[in-house]
Formats: structure tokens, C-alpha cells, sequence
């Protein structure tokens, strides 16, 4: 439900465009892993993934957004999981969505683990990645695949009132936006080089979406995360058969 409201809200804040790699996709049981610059790029993500793939996928998203009246129903309705951030429970967040993978529904997740304290709307490259999206495609099996959003920030930003402002202005400024879906890839088993290799891969669509804008951040160089295995790494799908977990 919620990336149908999103498919339809979206435009009346901004204008949307989306691109695709060739054999961009999204099979059953596939993990989607964005850049996260604002409140509101989760919307942006799920409109375009609908728009382009028709595809609803599982998001795993902040506990505090299940204490809003109203949204947290909406969101157990869909089957999305809250994260527990910086407690106990938060890889419980992982097991729910294998669970939900099994099942053979997509999930989208934000591998950077928050929204970086910026006031500015302007773009800038994804921040390092934690490591819970190679823990969680290592032990499903599943594929990745990278989007790159750039234009959420021109909706909301920054602090408090400067957000309210801007998701109550954006109606009548409806400023660009653009989301980039990247083919589907396996990441090796090796943690920190699976990490630094989806950063990588997040990086350049975040990269394509930022260009489409004429942003200048697109042509900032990106220092190249450590890990073994730069891009030379990344495998990219192109049969459509899944590995098996532990593969």
C-alpha cells in the first residue's frame, strides 16, 4: 500500500524521473540497497522502484517512525521491520528480513544506518556503509541490487523548521528529482570487500542520479573504501538463477 501512496504523492512534491541500467531487475527475493540523504528519499525510492519494476518491496526503517499514529499500523500492515538502532535488538532487523526474502518479497535497506547531519540541500556521495547488508546477502544468498536517488534533500533537509518548510513549499516548487535502478549483483563472501564493493556500486548510480540533476557533488572523486577486490569484484547477474545460502 505504501509504495502506491508513495507512487502517487511523490509527484505532486517534485518532478521524478528514473533511469535503469540495462538488465536492471528485481527477482523475487532481492535485496535493494540505497543511498539515504533525507526523510524523504524513501518515498522517491519506492515510487521509482513501482514506477519502473513494479516492484513493492519490504523497507527496514528507523522504530521511531512505529510511534506515529497511524504510520506505525501502516507500516506492520506492509510487513516493513523497524530497526532498533544502537540497541540490543537491532540484528534482530536482519532475521526478520531473511525471513522476509525467503518469502520471496525484495527488501530495501540503507546501508549507511542513518541520514548524514548535513543543513545544506546539496548533494554529496554516500557515506561508508555498515555492514549488515553483505551479513545479510551472505547468509540468504540474495542478490543486490544498487539504486541512486539525488534530489530528496531539495524536499527536506537540515534541521527541524527548515524541514517542515521545505515538505510545505516543495508543492509549489516541485524541484527535480531522479532516481538511478542498477543491474542486480552478487557480492563476494568476504565482508568488508562485500561492503566496500555495494558502496561502490551505490556510489556510481547515486552518481548517475546526481548528474541528471546537474548537481557538481557528481563529479566529486570518491575515495575508494578499503577492503580486497575493488570493482573488479563485483559479479553481475546475468543469468536468473539465485545462489543458495552459503554458496
Amino acid at each position: 500500500m505504501l509504495s502506491r501512496l508513495a507512487a502517487h504523492l511523490v509527484p505532486f512534491f517534485g518532478r521524478l524521473t528514473v533511469t535503469a541500467d540495462p538488465g536492471a531487475r528485481i527477482e523475487p527475493g532481492t535485496i535493494i540497497v540505497a543511498n539515504h540523504t533525507s526523510l524523504a528519499d524513501p518515498a522517491l525510492v519506492l515510487a521509482a522502484l513501482r514506477r519502473r519494476l513494479g516492484a513493492e518491496p519490504v523497507l527496514l526503517a528507523a522504530a521511531g517512525l512505529w510511534r506515529v499514529p497511524g504510520l506505525g499500523r501502516a507500516l506492520s500492515r506492509d510487513g516493513y521491520v523497524p530497526v532498533h538502532r544502537g540497541t540490543a535488538h537491532a540484528s534482530a532487523a536482519l532475521d526478520r528480513a531473511a525471513v522476509a526474502l525467503a518469502s520471496g518479497r525484495p527488501v530495501l535497506l540503507y546501508a549507511e544506518g542513518r541520514i548524514p547531519p548535513r543543513s545544506e540541500a546539496s548533494e554529496a556521495p554516500p557515506e561508508e556503509f555498515r555492514t549488515g547488508l553483505a551479513r545479510l546477502a551472505g547468509a540468504t544468498g540474495a542478490t543486490v541490487v544498487p539504486v541512486g536517488q539525488a534530489g530528496a534533500r531539495r524536499i527536506t533537509s537540515g534541521g527541524t523548521v527548515k524541514q517542515i518548510a521545505g515538505v510545505l513549499t516543495a508543492p509549489l516548487r516541485r524541484p527535480c528529482l531522479h532516481v538511478h535502478i542498477g543491474a542486480p549483483l552478487r557480492l563476494p563472501e568476504d565482508v568488508p570487500a562485500a561492503t566496500a564493493l555495494a558502496h561502490g556500486a551505490v556510489t556510481e548510480a547515486w552518481r548517475t542520479a546526481a548528474t541528471a540533476l546537474g548537481e557538481s557533488a557528481a563529479g566529486t572523486p570518491v575515495a575508494a573504501p578499503p577492503g580486497p577486490g575493488r570493482a573488479g569484484g563485483v559479479r553481475r547477474v546475468r543469468g536468473r538463477g539465485r545462489r543458495r545460502a552459503g554458496a
